[in-house]
């Protein structure tokens, strides 16, 4: 019997190293809460200046400096998130004993920036048209897409947040107008739920 179960214990710590060498498994799910409040804290700003400062100064507005607001909110929103990303997910490769930066985690950031840079292009693409309405619904599928291309090297469970984003953008296509809206849900509710969920299940 005990013969047995270490030779379980051996094929656990077996699989336990194929899995360490083929998925960078140190993603904290800390940084995905704290995307999620940066998202929001964002969003509450652009709700601010839709709502309040364009509609008062509109005669005075140009489109220009509206595109601006939002490049910059959507800048430091996204530089914050960064950051936070890249301090937990450090602290937690440390913890489990992982190298930040090796080949599986270079295979990771590729398979996830190829979506992201062709998302980022395609919403070029509809602001130099003025196609602003579908910004909000394709900058959650392209997201979408890029985890679930970055899925298989790492969680799987990043899956399940992948095709929730995918499946909000594609209904926001739908409902042209709560583009805000459905960014929020996406890029901060989900990333806070996702977050939460990870933080309690692989690190708490």
């Amino acid at each position: 019997m005990k013969e047995a179960t270490d030779h379980l214990e051996e094929l656990k710590e077996i699989r336990n190293l194929m899995e360490r060498s083929s998925r960078f498994i140190s993603l904290s799910g800390l940084s995905g809460i704290f995307a999620g409040v940066f998202a929001l804290a964002g969003a509450a700003v652009a709700y601010w200046f839709i709502h309040s400062y364009i509609r008062i100064n509109l005669p005075n507005i140009d489109q220009t400096e509206i595109y601006l607001f939002f490049f910059v909110d959507a800048a430091i929103t996204l530089t914050l998130a960064l950051f936070a990303g890249i301090f937990f997910t450090t602290r937690q490769a440390k913890k489990k004993g992982q190298k930040i930066w090796d080949k599986t985690s270079q295979r990771l950031i590729i398979n996830v920036a190829i979506p992201l840079i062709a998302g980022g292009f395609f919403i070029l693409a509809l602001l130099l048209n003025n196609v602003v309405n579908l910004i909000a619904p394709a900058s959650l599928i392209f997201y979408g897409l890029a985890l679930l291309n970055g899925s298989k090297f790492t969680l799987e469970d990043i899956r399940y947040l992948a095709y929730s984003e995918i499946a909000l953008g594609i209904v926001s296509c739908f409902l042209i107008g709560y583009g805000l809206l459905f960014w929020s849900i996406g890029f901060g509710i989900l990333h806070i739920i996702y977050g939460a969920v990870m933080y309690f299940k692989y690190e708490k």
